[in-house]
């Protein structure tokens, strides 16, 4: 079994906490992973994307081909459609459906979600909302990494519930459990 991610948004939305969650998952899982970053995280705002790809055989390249991606995961409506030739015929797009307008030539919002509407298999939320209402605003990549659980397959949900855990224990308990309940929102929001 393999599934090939591409994780983007711009950079401070915490794409990169997405791509180290999924891999420690994986890592638990004995699953093979390889991952690609491609990010101006000096530059709050610039284009932040990720290839991940894991596998149960082994990965020769850490690169996802054009046409390649399983799952699209993005924070940002119009960064997952920078990346839609990469994605598969049968490809999922899980992205945020609020716009970060960090550029004066951002494209016409209907325009951008026209364009989503016309892709088969696209889920989309408001997650910083859903964040907010959890309890923890800055909480939204957890929130979108829940919507995406089912569709990443080749880890359960119950793994990344535990590399969420994992990863944020170091802050604190109630950091730990304000994260837990955004992944659990996302989760029931994308059934």
């Amino acid at each position: 079994m393999k599934k090939d991610i591409i994780l983007c948004g711009v950079g401070g939305q915490g794409i990169l906490s997405i791509a180290t969650i999924i891999g420690e998952a994986a890592t638990r899982a004995d699953i093979n992973l390889k991952q690609a970053e491609v990010h101006g995280m000096s530059q709050r705002g610039g284009d932040v994307q990720s290839n991940l790809r894991l596998s149960t055989e082994t990965i020769y390249s850490d690169l996802i081909p054009l046409g390649g991606a399983d799952v699209i995961i993005s924070m940002e409506p119009m960064e997952a459609l920078r990346y839609l030739p990469y994605l598969s015929k049968d490809g999922v797009i899980v992205t945020s459906n609020k716009p970060f307008v960090n550029i004066p030539n951002y494209p016409d919002e209907k325009a951008l979600f026209d364009e989503l509407a016309s892709q088969p298999n696209v889920v989309q939320l408001d997650i910083e909302a859903v964040a907010s209402e959890a309890g923890s605003a800055r909480s939204a990549n957890v929130v979108l990494l829940g919507m995406a659980a089912k569709y990443i397959e080749i880890v359960s949900a119950d793994a990344l519930r535990t590399a969420v855990a994992t990863i944020f224990a170091r802050k604190g308990e109630a950091v730990v459990e304000a994260n837990l309940k955004a992944f659990d929102k996302g989760a029931e929001a994308s059934k």
